[in-house]
């Protein structure tokens, strides 16, 4: 049905529970490609042995070049992106498909929702790593929570049709090893013309936050945003994908209000600072 991607990062167990989730809550099979950042934890080896279709670095390239060299081994006409720290929930490609089988336009772009044990999207503690993680507890109280559809995006997990992903070019590798990655690559698809971003409250995963963050590949991202476009992502959230408000149909032009103007003057400043402290 989907080519799904995923990188990893020397992550193995929770890897092989993001696997474990993926096979047994699945309504439909996929094809599961795998980007292994070093690997030095055993990952190679059980990737290899698995039988799953996979790229290697040596080093940590993060998730720019993986999802990159993932996409280039999918042969199927929906990548959906995804990280090696998320738990996938029922049904959530059934609802994927759902969305698609209604959806009339060639170039969009879908996220699920994440529940994660602090308060974020859904506020569910299952567990704050994998050692304390409940599934049992998620299973059952998780399909009493009702999360409406959403403006904008909640990153991964995400489904994009692979030619709208190639019209962009994929992820901009300027943000490697990751941070700033996502809105950089939902202003490229804005740019191209796409304005329906829609969040399915439906389709959910269990996210332990960040894992592979954690082993501090960390970029500034947001200075890289600022510089290639000219506003903050905070901005961009705001006012272009009008992130986490209710979805009410596709996205429009930005309503410039006077606070518009006001925090675009404020992106306008600091992106001038940064430009005058590049030249020091």
């Amino acid at each position: 049905m989907f080519s799904v991607i995923i990188p990893t990062y020397n992550n193995i167990n929770y890897l092989k529970l993001c696997i474990n989730s993926l096979n047994k809550n699945s309504t439909y099979e996929h094809e599961l490609i795998f980007y292994i950042n070093e690997g030095t934890d055993g990952t190679l080896e059980f990737i290899k042995k698995s039988g799953y279709k996979y790229s290697f670095s040596s080093e940590n390239k993060g998730v720019c070049v993986a999802f990159n060299e993932g996409a280039k081994l999918a042969t199927k006409k929906n990548l959906v992106l995804a990280h090696d720290d998320m738990y996938f929930c029922p049904k959530w490609d059934y609802f994927f498909n759902a969305e698609l089988e209604k959806t009339q336009i060639n170039d969009f772009f879908l996220s699920g929702t994440m529940v994660q044990p602090f308060e974020s999207y859904i506020n569910l503690d299952c567990g704050k790593n994998i050692s304390e993680f409940n599934e049992k507890k998620l299973l059952d109280e998780l399909p009493k929570i009702y999360f409406s559809d959403f403006q904008g995006t909640h990153w991964q997990p995400s489904l994009i049709p692979i030619k709208t992903w190639n019209k962009v070019g994929g992820f901009s590798e300027e943000f490697s090893p990751g941070l700033g990655s996502d809105p950089d690559f939902n202003m490229k698809l804005w740019v191209l013309g796409v304005r329906l971003f829609k969040g399915l409250g439906k389709v959910r995963v269990y996210h332990f936050s960040s894992m592979s963050l954690r082993k501090k590949a960390w970029n500034n991202g947001a200075k890289t945003f600022l510089l290639k476009w000219g506003m903050s992502i905070k901005f961009f959230k705001k006012y272009y994908l009008q992130s986490d408000q209710k979805f009410n149909g596709f996205l429009r032009e930005p309503n410039k209000n006077i606070f518009y103007f006001l925090s675009l003057i404020k992106c306008k400043f600091h992106y001038f600072y940064l430009q005058l402290f590049k030249k020091r």
